[in-house]
């Protein structure tokens, strides 16, 4: 099965319109990119599958391609709106189809196992849930998926799931497009599927969420790999727990034999309902089609803050510095590589060698005094939710509370593993941003001084330091705040930002964006203060 390879570069248009801006994942023989419409500058995903070489039936076979996938996801989405991605647009240039559709706010299943390897059997058993409603909706009409993988599941920030790549099966001559690992055995033999293919897919992604791999791994070429998947025995999961039956019974080579969909949703909904952890959260699920309704109309809504955020961080390189000096929003924009945490009560005394002050240093001539370092409540880490706020638990791995009605507005990725999740709310000035790095350095203050601040002073927001940079610890690690004023639109924001090392490299940054005027009003004092206390990074929670 020879796959058609093209070389892509960003600076090229996909059919004249669709801006490339970082890859989101990879998976075998496709490539999900961040993108942007360059009509309308509305972000977008863009898919990219290579197709097989159809020779002098090329053009044929991208009309049908293309036509295929546009109406089996016209037809998901409107059974399913805001779970299924929404198409715009389907083209084939140089042999490969760029899927485009609806930015779907959501990470990458395929990306979330990469970064922690497994996840406990609870939350495998919560995201099959999730998926299983999907694929309800859709073998009720007919409809399979084929071609479902860890890449082409999202996960949003509250647990639900976005699916994509419908319409790929029997668009080619091809048994599987992309990800054979996932695939089938009848497809792997070329036989035709229906919906218990998409069965033993879930099967397949339950066992790499609870395993940290595929049942059937990836040989290299596709036609090796399929074959594997037809002919060699299962390996018997031992991670799973409860879930160990439900996946060996989806797992079984005679579709005749495979578990059907109510028998699969006994056993998930059994798993969440015994485990004591979860027990509160297992409530009964609203109806399909309420659910999806309720999705749909979160995830288009939009804001510039969204915009601004998400395109500043598409141009980052793999370096700390680079990520840090990219300028966005004030206080969202170009993030550091240090971390985020609640401010401690005593400062620690700055790195030994560093000339920067620990205490605050007057300000200079027209800006505002630097705010004192509220004393730390002494609960346990991860604080607790006073009234007002909700926790928001990251599929990245970290936890916040946040005011009601703030969501996630906006997440960035660098190709070295660093990220930015921006938090906020339509009408709301204020912005939360988090970052995450794996190259930082061992001096949090000379990161906020050395990488940070250059790319601040160059931007055009009339940046303005409050104070010194002070070096302080938190929770037993080094750690270092900063603060400044800065224009965004006329407007003058002011930012507070802590960073702390976690060791390895590793660190968390946080900054809280607010309008100056309003930095100490009760309410941004609280949710700022709020923010520090509840903020807890991936190590304290489970997978």
């Amino acid at each position: 099965m020879a796959m058609g390879r093209a070389r892509v570069s960003t600076h090229d248009l996909i059919a004249g319109r669709y801006r490339l801006l970082e890859v989101v994942h990879r998976e075998t023989n496709r490539v999900s990119w961040s993108g942007e419409d360059a009509r309308t500058g509305r972000p977008c995903l863009v898919a990219q599958t290579a197709l097989p070489e159809e020779g002098e039936q090329a053009g044929e076979t991208a009309r049908r391609t293309t036509g295929r996938v546009v109406r089996t996801c016209e037809s998901m989405e409107a059974l399913c709106p805001g779970r299924v991605a929404e198409v715009v647009d389907a083209v084939v240039e140089d042999g490969v189809l760029w899927t485009v559709t609806e930015w779907v706010g959501g990470v990458p299943l395929g990306e979330l196992l990469e970064r922690h390897g497994t996840f406990n059997y609870v939350r495998a058993a919560r995201i099959g849930l999730e998926l299983l409603d999907v694929l309800d909706a859709a073998h009720g009409h007919g409809i399979t998926h084929g071609e479902l993988s860890p890449g082409q599941v999202f996960v949003r920030e509250e647990g639900t799931v976005v699916v994509t790549g419908f319409g790929l099966a029997g668009a080619t001559l091809s048994p599987r497009l992309t990800a054979p690992s996932y695939a089938s055995p009848e497809q792997a033999r070329d036989e035709r599927i229906g919906p218990a293919a998409d069965l033993w897919t879930l099967g397949a992604i339950l066992y790499a969420m609870v395993e940290g791999r595929p049942p059937f791994r990836d040989r290299g070429r596709p036609e090796t790999t399929l074959r594997g998947v037809d002919r060699l025995p299962l390996r018997t999961p031992v991670r799973a727990g409860p879930l160990a039956q439900a996946v060996q019974g989806l797992l079984r080579k005679n579709s005749r034999e495979r578990l059907t969909r109510p028998v699969v949703r006994e056993a998930l909904t059994r798993v969440l309902t015994e485990d004591p952890d979860t027990a509160v959260r297992a409530v009964p699920r609203p109806r399909l089609r309420r659910a999806c309704a309720a999705a749909r109309h979160a995830s288009r809504e939009w804001s510039r803050r969204t915009m601004i955020a998400g395109t500043a961080l598409a141009v980052v390189t793999v370096t700390v510095a680079v990520l840090a000096a990219t300028h966005g929003l004030p206080g969202t924009g170009g993030d550091s590589a240090t971390g985020a945490g609640r401010r401690p009560s005593v400062p620690a005394s700055p790195p030994a060698g560093d000339t920067t002050p620990s205490s605050p240093a007057p300000p200079p001539s027209g800006s505002p005094p630097a705010s004192p370092a509220p004393s730390a409540s002494p609960s346990r880490p991860g604080g607790s939710v006073p009234a007002g706020f909700r926790r928001y638990e990251a599929p990245e791995g970290f936890s916040v509370a946040l005011p009601e009605g703030w969501r996630r507005l906006d997440t960035s990725r660098a190709p070295d593993g660093a990220y930015r999740v921006v938090f906020g709310a339509v009408g709301d000035p204020r912005a939360l941003a988090v970052t995450y790095s794996e190259h930082a350095g061992q001096d949090p203050v000379a990161v906020w001084r050395d990488d940070v601040e250059p790319g601040l002073r160059r931007s055009d927001g009339e940046y303005r330091r409050i104070g010194g940079i002070r070096a302080t610890t938190y929770r037993g690690r080094e750690a270092a705040d900063m603060e400044w004023v800065a224009q965004d639109d006329g407007d003058l924001l002011r930012t507070f930002g802590r960073g702390f090392l976690l060791g390895a490299g590793r660190s968390f940054s946080l900054r809280w964006t607010a309008p100056a005027d309003d930095w100490d009003a009760t309410a941004n004092e609280k949710a700022l203060a709020t923010a520090l206390d509840t903020f807890r990074e991936g190590t304290d929670r489970r997978a």
